[in-house]
């Protein structure tokens, strides 16, 4: 079978150059606990790739393993069709920027990027004419005679990365770049690094537990949970398609209804039942599963009112909360589902309110533009019908104690 499928595969897809760098196999534990559990992947010539995960989800060891730091209990560093796995870090080809700078403080700008090319032996017109093309390059041309305590963070970050730029680096490894900088300063020098990156067409990564500096940052992203690698693709992939739960939740804010998927590609949402398509049709008929839509993908409506044609129904539901989020609203609403009948055995699909004034049913977050909003204001306590433009529909391994909706926002 895999013979007749690279049959069929194009000759542009078997002649695609070999990537920049890769990641094969790699495990590794630190006193018997296991940090990493077989992780592989790519990073192609000039791309971005972004480590993206919580605190010890592992993504830190694998950037000390590329950079040499780190030895791996199994598995292989390629970079550039070389395998560096037993090599020390100074004959990698690998500049490492960390979240401290590590600038030498009685140096000035240009001393401090042109330092590594001094005690190489390098001569001094060659140091001068390479430090003036990378001060140029990353816009520090009139700050070269300060210190580095004359410049703010994001200027400290750009000499650190001109002085890793001189060793002409094969890769590029950013740990946490941004994470000592302000909020409106690490969004501006985000964009600026990017821009960079697309000069120089040096693959780099990344690795942060910020969303926001993912999606901004990355070609593409990895997320990483508990030492495995559960989803890699673009932003768009991994945000709009995500293949886990985990990936659903962490990245973005989600929405997950419990459910169980019917006859004719239809998933039962306690007294309601979408029609789920190709998504259902990945599950066999009786299979629990959970409905998974991000806030921004609903669309609601007063009861009768129109909703767009390709929306896909969902149910009624109540205004619960408002709330003004400055660029967009956000709605806290009530779902009109009743429970079916649980099987032996089996937890409660949703819980019911303890409070008899409150209507049972299921709460859901959904957010509406600033437009939307104000052509179709909605009041706390009236009645709304909402429909889902996009879901995803992902296998359910009920706990106990789980709830049957539950709503994480990450972005608060």
């Amino acid at each position: 079978m895999l013979a007749e499928r690279l049959e069929d595969e194009p000759d542009t897809a078997r002649d695609a150059p070999a990537p920049a760098a890769s990641v094969r196999s790699l495990s590794k534990s630190f006193k018997g606990v296991r940090v990493l559990e077989d992780v592989s992947f790519d990073v192609a010539e000039g791309e971005a790739l972004v480590l993206l995960g919580a605190s010890g989800s592992g993504k830190t060891t694998i950037l000390r393993v590329i950079a040499g730091l780190e030895r791996p209990d199994t598995g292989n560093v390629v970079l550039h069709g070389r395998d560096v796995t037993e090599l020390p870090a100074r004959e990698r080809g690998v500049g490492v920027i960390f979240q401290s700078y590590a600038l030498f403080p009685r140096m000035t700008v240009e001393q401090n990027v042109g330092y590594g090319l001094r005690i190489r032996g390098r001569k001094r017109r060659e140091r001068r004419e390479k430090v003036e093309s990378l001060l140029e390059l990353v816009h520090l041309l009139d700050q070269r005679k300060k210190l580095p305590s004359q410049l703010s963070g994001g200027q400290q970050q750009r000499v650190a990365i001109a002085r890793t730029l001189a060793y002409e680096p094969q890769m590029l490894l950013f740990d946490e770049p941004f994470g000592a900088l302000d909020a409106q300063i690490r969004v501006r020098l985000r964009r600026e690094i990017r821009a960079l990156l697309r000069d120089i067409n040096v693959p780099a990564l990344f690795i942060t537990h910020d969303q926001e500096e993912a999606l901004e940052l990355g070609d593409r992203i990895a997320v990483l949970h508990q030492g495995h690698l559960e989803q890699i693709g673009t932003p768009q992939e991994v945000y709009n398609r995500p293949e886990t739960e985990y990936v659903a939740t962490f990245l973005g804010a989600a929405n997950l209804l419990l459910g169980v998927v019917a006859r004719d590609n239809r998933v039962e949402l306690g007294t309601v039942a979408v029609e789920a398509g190709a998504e259902a049709a990945r599950f066999h008929v009786g299979q629990p599963v959970k409905l998974v839509f991000r806030p921004e993908d609903v669309r609601v409506s007063r009861p009768g009112g129109e909703l767009p044609a390709d929306c896909n129904p969902l149910a009624n539901g109540v205004v619960e909360e408002k709330h003004f989020v400055g660029a967009y609203e956000r709605l806290n609403i009530r779902l009109d589902l009743v429970a079916r009948a649980p099987r032996p055995g089996e937890p409660p699909l949703y819980e019911i309110s303890e409070t008899p004034e409150r209507r049972l049913g299921v709460p859901v977050i959904i957010t509406r533009t600033k437009s939307e909003a104000s052509a179709k204001p909605l009041r706390v306590g009236e009645r709304v019908t909402l429909c889902l433009t996009t879901f995803r529909v992902l296998p359910n391994f009920p706990l106990a104690s789980e709830r049957g909706g539950r709503v994480l926002d990450t972005q608060k």
